[in-house]
């Protein structure tokens, strides 16, 4: 059971300051110098993308709490009355560095590039008609101007839309209007220009040619501003159909309560009091801001073609992966021996062609999968159409719940069912978060079951920039714990005892409340001991209270925690043999891994589960022991590489700061770029092992020096 009502009795950082500190270290890609002005770029992005969703959800959370008078502290301590202030003042402290950082650090380095954003007023005579041309021609076609007043009441606005609000003047007096900037379109236009490569804002190009919208009125001012709502669903899961009332609760959170209302620094005191009055919205949360409002468009910006140059140079999966090198059947090789891929490094394109293969095969009886997130044309889902249409038993847990996935998932089960697969539509209470494949195959010895278990979702668009790990196999314990497991999810069947599989939230909990302790004691045995854990996160309290005791007696616990970290490490007494890496690089970390030292005899697991109530207690993960001694070895070495790493690593210091390593006189170690690396390089070996030419295996260590 987790305990995230109370305080808790020992150090504890609450969950959303901690989460500000995680985006602060993504900013921090974002102004180093070292890397590429696009990737900065990106970075910048990625932080109001995060912002815009924490806003949405833990802010909208806290504020709920705050006015239902919800007084129970957290395990940090702190009530909602308590960390709203704190918050705010962390949240606005942070915005005024991501525009320090566009203006004073990236704008000017992109200039030095060759890439301007202009203004009007800063165009010459051809670019004014260019845009002139564009908003006749593309523009002025699709914009609405709404007005406000006794007849036509303030438009619902549209979570995160960006629009302009006009202060007009007729002989009336005043009055206001509402223009929603299409975001149908692109955010920003480039101009013609014989000095570099210019662009312009869509909103300016609205403001510039504003008087042509409005054509009987004086335009005092215009503005541009964002409101953001609170868009976490309230599903009632005891309602008959899951499927409708989840498509009832999107459209409540189009029209959820105002969180934040940004707007420009030079807007207008009457437009500033319209808007405020119009939305309701509390003077705590509005944001002024510099300008341009919602930084999200510079992802796209980044990508623009031309822009390669100022890139990370890509990390080109390799295809096909060296462990299914020589092997045109994949069944063949599980057959063999166990596999293991790490994505991006190792090309996702194994698990579709998995999959794929079959869909075609026809001794394949039957494909069982789960998904929570897949990609907007999504080949796994085409392989299992194509397998049900193949006259396969094709059944797929599809997660409704996923956060803000919830549309597309509706789109893809309702494609799934017309194909004729059996879709499940999650368990009511928990979320489906287990990433696993079953494949079950009619062998000359029997029945054969293969299957993929991993870290990450079965979506091939993120598995480009997500590292995960999978792992394949046919060993039967797993296979029958793989069938086990989708009876539960599918059906009836009690819980079962699994041989293999650890599953939450029927035993992992005590699973790993097991493990840790199991470590305590072979510290005070004087046996060898140790924990190293990578996860995205570490909030619960009860795993973070067994952490410290197993530090205070004598374990060494190393963690890799990408995020949110509510443990704190080096405290006197309490976690001084606590460490605590956070890893931000090219590519974002998100694979979950579990070593326990057990005395001499190292085990190691992995899986979909982050240490966190909701992961443990409220929905269905999945976490595996890697046995195959080869895999054990490799899985041995990505954790340790990626301990090793001294170029995308932060250092969580007592005070709860995050430093970066100190590398001066060590050999750089970036651990993103060595399993690329290796990865080529396993295929290299693999072919002159093919040709039987002689080859010296490549290692982690030889790549560090």
């Amino acid at each position: 059971m987790s305990h995230t009502n109370t305080p808790a009795k020992f150090p504890y950082l609450n969950r959303e300051l901690s989460w500000m500190d995680f985006n602060a270290r993504v900013l921090e890609e974002a102004s180093d110098r070292d890397n590429p002005i696009m990737e900065r770029l990106r970075f910048l992005a990625i932080t109001s993308s995060n912002l815009d969703e924490f806003f949405m959800v833990r802010v909208a959370g806290v504020k709920e709490q705050v006015r239902s008078e919800y007084r129970t502290p957290d395990p940090s301590g702190l009530t909602p009355s308590q960390l709203l202030p704190k918050l705010t003042e962390k949240i606005r402290i942070f915005v005024e560095k991501q525009y320090s950082c566009l203006h004073r650090s990236i704008l000017p380095v992109l200039r030095r590039q060759g890439f301007y954003f202009l203004t009007p007023d800063e165009m010459n005579d051809q670019q004014r008609q260019f845009i002139s041309n564009y908003f006749d021609k593309v523009l002025f076609p699709v914009l609405t101007p709404l007005a406000v007043d006794r007849s036509r009441p303030f438009p619902m606005l549209a979570n995160k839309s960006l629009n302009i609000a006009i202060h007009l003047e007729d002989h009336d007096g005043a009055c206001f209007a509402v223009i929603q900037v299409p975001s149908i379109l692109s955010r920003f236009l480039e101009l013609p220009s014989e000095d570099g490569r210019a662009f312009v804002l869509l909103e300016n190009v609205i403001i510039y040619k504003m008087e042509e919208l409005f054509e009987l009125h004086e335009i005092k001012a215009c503005c541009p501003f964002r409101l953001t709502r609170n868009s976490d669903l309230e599903i009632d899961e005891e309602s008959e159909d899951l499927l409708i009332e989840i498509q009832k609760s999107i459209k409540k959170r189009k029209r959820g309560r105002p969180v934040r209302l940004e707007i420009l620094q030079k807007c207008d005191a009457e437009t500033r009091d319209f808007l405020v009055e119009m939305l309701g919205i509390h003077e705590d949360d509005i944001f002024e801001l510099p300008g341009p409002i919602d930084l999200t468009f510079f992802s796209k910006f980044a990508s623009i073609p031309g822009s390669g140059p100022l890139c990370f140079e890509p990390v080109v999966p390799v295809n096909p992966p060296a462990d299914f090198w020589g092997h045109d059947d994949i069944f063949e090789a599980i057959r063999e021996r166990d596999r293991m891929v790490h994505h991006p490094y190792d090309s996702f394109n194994c698990v579709v062609d998995f999959v794929r293969q079959a869909a075609e095969d026809a001794d394949v009886l039957a494909i069982k999968q789960t998904l929570y997130r897949v990609s907007g044309h999504s080949p796994i889902i085409a392989a299992l159409i194509r397998a049900a249409e193949n006259g396969k038993q094709v059944t797929v847990l599809v997660e409704l719940k996923a956060r803000f996935d919830e549309e597309n998932n509706i789109i893809w089960a309702k494609k799934l069912e017309e194909a004729g697969c059996h879709v499940i539509y999650g368990l009511a209470g928990l979320k489906t978060h287990c990433k696993i494949l079953l494949v079950v195959r009619r062998e000359e010895d029997g029945i054969r079951r293969y299957l993929h278990m991993g870290t990450g979702n079965y979506n091939d668009s993120t598995a480009k920039i997500y590292t995960d790990i999978g792992v394949f196999t046919c060993k039967e314990p797993f296979g029958m714990d793989a069938s086990s497991l989708f009876n539960s999810l599918t059906g009836y069947s009690r819980p079962p005892e699994y041989n293999k599989f650890v599953v939450a939230p029927h035993d992992m909990r005590t699973f790993f409340q097991r493990m840790i302790e199991r470590e305590i004691s072979n510290a005070q045995s004087g046996l060898p001991s140790g924990i190293t854990v990578k996860v995205n996160s570490l909030v619960d309290p009860d795993i973070i209270e067994r952490l410290y005791r197993a530090s205070k007696a004598g374990v060494t616990v190393n963690l890799i925690v990408r995020g949110i970290c509510c443990l704190i490490p080096g405290l006197e007494n309490i976690s001084e043999n606590i460490h605590v890496h956070s890893i931000v690089g090219q590519l974002l970390e998100h694979s979950r891994i579990f070593r326990f030292e057990n005395a001499g005899n190292p085990k190691i697991y992995m899986g979909s589960a982050d240490w966190m109530p909701r992961n443990l207690d409220r929905r269905v993960e999945l976490v595996f022991p890697i046995d195959d001694p080869d895999l054990k070895t490799r899985a041995f070495q990505i954790l340790d590489l990626m301990w090793n790493d001294n170029k995308n690593t932060r250092v969580m210091q007592p005070d709860t700061s995050y430093l970066r390593i100190d590398r001066r006189g060590k050999p750089l170690c970036n651990c993103q770029l060595m399993f690329a690396a290796l990865s080529r390089q396993a295929v290299k070996d693999l072919e002159k092992l093919d040709k039987n030419e002689p080859f010296q295996p490549i290692h982690s260590a030889d790549l560090k020096n």
